[in-house]
């Protein structure tokens, strides 16, 4: 049995139902994290294993006990939120014990314990100022050692990063992985920034309008999403509409130019139109080698991002998008010009009927 088990959860407000029948099972130890658009229920879904929602259906084991209808400060969970939630009139010390003091524990466990978790977040000199004397980023840090301070089973983070400038998120990312590292808990992240989700994660949980679209580590989750949903919201990806040639050779034509793709087209027949999905990444401009495939078009846009020029590829109705390193020798190419672009078959991925 898994360390924390979701199964068949549901959550309704009357008619509307944003939590759609969830099961998921997670490991003791591992970091998951919940990833999609504002809406999809992953906010929803965490605050229902923290206790601050009771479901409308379903059930919620932790390490084997039923914790469905328990209140929060018997689930034994750490939680920290988007917004810090710290007490503007404590100390960062008194801030951090405050779970510990809530239950009761002797004085004499609570000094070392907050000196532990401070030094954990490397701010063991700060324990006596207060909230406002702190950066964003320490107030989280902060919040976190508020969290592990009372040694739960299960930590869960609300989006706790997306109020902090782009540097910071990067750095406190890494804090907070190396934390749960070094201390072996439990996590659920909740996101919807993708490249937090695939940087931090051990597994992947991709939601949409309530319900898991997949579940997987995020080299799956990136390299072969299941469904057209995960292949357009996690990085950048390229949607080609085209038209079946041979279905059992995997031949098609995109705009007229005819491609090879990997595998067969089940159940297709000449004629039939099907939604392929290509990243930015597999695509190189010039001609083909023996194996690849290559399609003629004509520079659409050109956008200069410093390290890289993103370049949009018209053919005709299709259009596709590819990245290049920035070379001072090496101008990016003019609008209106002509080019050939070229791929392989397996980077082609069919996302019709997914």
């Amino acid at each position: 049995m898994a360390f924390l088990e979701i199964r068949s959860l549901r959550k309704s407000y009357g008619a509307n139902t944003v939590v759609r029948n969830v099961d998921l099972s997670i490991e003791r130890g591992e970091f998951v994290s919940f990833l999609g658009p504002s809406g999809c229920g992953k906010t929803t879904t965490l605050r229902m294993v923290a206790g601050f929602e009771t479901p409308s259906a379903g059930t919620i084991l932790i390490d084997g006990k039923d914790v469905t209808d328990l209140r929060p400060n018997q689930r034994n969970i750490g939680m920290v939120f988007q917004s810090y939630a710290l007490f503007p009139n404590m100390t960062v010390a008194d801030n951090v014990g405050f779970g510990l003091k809530v239950a009761k524990r002797p004085t004499a466990e609570i000094a070392p314990r907050v000196a532990e978790m401070l030094k954990l977040i490397g701010l063991p000199t700060l324990g006596d100022r207060y909230p406002y004397q702190l950066s964003g980023g320490q107030q989280q840090r902060v919040a976190l050692a508020r969290a592990l301070a009372i040694k739960p089973k299960v930590l869960l983070l609300d989006e706790p990063l997306s109020a902090l400038d782009a540097k910071i998120r990067v750095s406190l990312r890494e804090e907070i992985r190396n934390v749960q590292r070094e201390l072996g808990i439990t996590t659920i992240y909740v996101t919807h920034d993708q490249e937090e989700a695939l940087s931090m994660s051990d597994r992947i949980v991709v939601m949409s309008e309530g319900r898991i679209e997949q579940v997987g580590t995020p080299f799956e989750i990136y390299n072969y999403p299941r469904t057209r949903f995960v292949a357009s919201f996690v990085g950048t990806l390229n949607i080609l509409h085209g038209k079946v040639v041979d279905p059992a050779t995997g031949r098609m034509t995109i705009d007229d130019q005819e491609l090879a793709v990997s595998g067969s087209f089940e159940g297709a027949k000449p004629g039939d139109t099907r939604t392929l999905a290509l990243r930015p990444e597999a695509i190189a401009f010039g001609q083909s080698e023996p194996g690849r495939n290559s399609l003629n078009g004509t520079i659409e846009e050109v956008s200069f991002l410093g390290s890289i020029v993103r370049i949009r590829v018209r053919f005709k109705e299709n259009l596709v998008s590819l990245d290049t390193f920035n070379s001072p020798s090496a101008p990016p190419p003019d609008r209106g010009q002509p080019v050939t672009v070229s791929f392989l078959p397996e980077d082609l991925q069919l996302l019709e009927h997914a």
